[in-house]
């Protein structure tokens, strides 16, 4: 058995082409690009049984040679994905099942007939591979870079494969990151958390690729640091999924919950404090803000205008086919594994980084719920607007962690949190203001909201 680490990026042909020649890859190119022709046949049995365990199968012919592999997905967030992969050598392209025994096969499908697997689909591409290394620091970096295109083909459906996979050979996993990213400041890449096997189910099935990411485990002992490792992971690998199955089928509701990601991950990083001091997230806050400053307004306006909605999946290929929204992904993901955040803080920030977030997060919601100054607010509700930062601030921790909050009706509060962001961002007139008073009233009243902010 062997892990596998690596990162996936989705390019154009164009920046496929320029990948080859990129000087970065030029300088630390040490075998020069090879070129195969890779023919895969994956399996599964007609309910699907594999896919649903997380488990690919496939029989791949490259060249004179045929390989059997079977891959356990592990972690994979922003396209670095960490998973086992086991790889047998077969005489014939045909599938071995007793190769697949107990030391490989998950437990999960321990009473499946395996005689029920059958070919699926097919993904057959040209790779051109390279050998990259470097020096880092003391340490030798070792990372298999794959340009590869081709096509994905399930039935009468079939999707182009245009992608960039770097595979960690030796050192560190923030190297692949890294290096992801310096190619992503001059080239447009974007992480891309799904496999070449879960196009093909996509493709078998448009409801199969799924969209909801396993909820983060934080509890009231986990530290503040951990739980924003934790959350920020969530926020940022749903905007991939959410980013890669909007730009796939357009489907407006998907670019909406892609903001939303991006929103909570704002105040996610606004809510910090002294934990994460602002000089450590000052790139990715630039780079998240404009990302925000752009779309939000976009998002509010097509709620209303049919039109806009119609323009936004040509606008959001325009983004895609940019640097900012990979260049965003990569210096996120490479600002959460190296806990950027806590390396230069002071004492007070290390104390706070490390507090239970039982601890923590009640001291915050108590200090921003009586910032929010609910009573000027009913007598104002014209202002409304400009407390839509701390009134997401509240929303991120509520609605990511609000289990570790022993008080009750916090779900109705999340709730009516919500409804009040709802009305603070529709246009000014004498109903919308009127609904404003009543929702600022409504949450006073609440017994969460009342022993919260005390």
């Amino acid at each position: 058995m062997n892990k596998e680490t690596e990162i996936k990026l989705r390019v154009s042909r164009a920046t496929l082409a320029a990948l080859r020649d990129h000087p970065l890859l030029k300088k630390r190119n040490k075998s020069g690009w090879e070129q195969r022709e890779l023919f895969n046949q994956y399996f599964d049995t007609p309910a699907r049984d594999l896919a649903a365990a997380k488990v690919a199968l496939r029989v791949r012919r490259d060249g004179e040679q045929f390989i059997q592999t079977l891959k356990t997905r592990g972690q994979s967030v922003a396209g670095l994905s960490e998973r086992n992969e086991w790889d047998w050598n077969l005489a014939k392209a045909k599938l071995d099942l007793k190769k697949l025994d107990d030391s490989c096969w998950p437990a999960a499908l321990a009473e499946l007939d395996k005689k029920q697997l059958a070919p699926i689909f097919t993904t057959d591409f040209i790779r051109e591979k390279a050998e990259i290394a470097w020096g880092r620091g003391k340490a030798k970096v070792v990372i298999e870079a794959a340009l590869d295109l081709g096509k994905v083909i399930a039935g009468e459906g079939e999707e182009e494969i245009c992608e960039l996979e770097l595979e960690l050979r030796q050192g560190d996993p923030d190297a692949l990151l890294e290096l992801a990213a310096e190619l992503a400041a001059d080239l447009a890449l974007m992480p891309c958390d799904i496999s070449k096997a879960e196009r093909g189910y996509r493709l078998f099935d448009a409801n199969s690729y799924s969209l909801n990411l396993p909820a983060p485990a934080v509890s009231a002992e986990t530290s503040l640091d951990d739980s924003v490792v934790a959350l920020a992971w969530h926020l940022l690998g749903s905007s991939q999924r959410l980013a890669e199955q909007y730009r796939f089928n357009g489907h407006w509701r998907l670019l909406v919950e892609w903001l939303e990601q991006l929103v909570g991950l704002r105040a996610l990083l606004g809510s910090l404090g002294q934990a994460a001091p602002r000089a450590s997230s000052h790139a990715l806050r630039e780079l998240l803000d404009a990302l925000l400053l752009e779309w939000r307004p976009r998002l509010l306006a097509g709620q209303l205008d049919e039109q806009v909605r119609k323009n936004a999946p040509m606008q959001f290929a325009a983004e895609l086919e940019a640097t900012r929204w990979g260049l965003f992904s990569l210096t996120t993901s490479r600002w959460l594994l190296a806990r950027s955040w806590t390396l230069e803080r002071n004492n007070r920030g290390n104390r706070q980084g490390a507090a239970p977030l039982g601890n923590w997060l009640p001291t915050l919601i108590t200090d921003e719920g009586a910032a929010l100054q609910l009573r000027r607010y009913q007598q104002q509700p014209e202002d409304l607007a400009e407390q839509l930062p701390r009134i997401e601030r509240l929303l991120v921790w509520l609605h990511l962690a609000r289990e570790v909050l022993e008080v009750p009706e916090v779900d109705r509060l999340y709730g009516e949190l919500n409804k009040l962001v709802e009305l603070a961002n529709q246009a000014i007139d004498p109903e919308v203001l009127a609904a404003r008073k009543a929702q600022l009233l409504t949450i006073g009243s609440l017994k969460a909201w009342r022993q919260l902010v005390k």
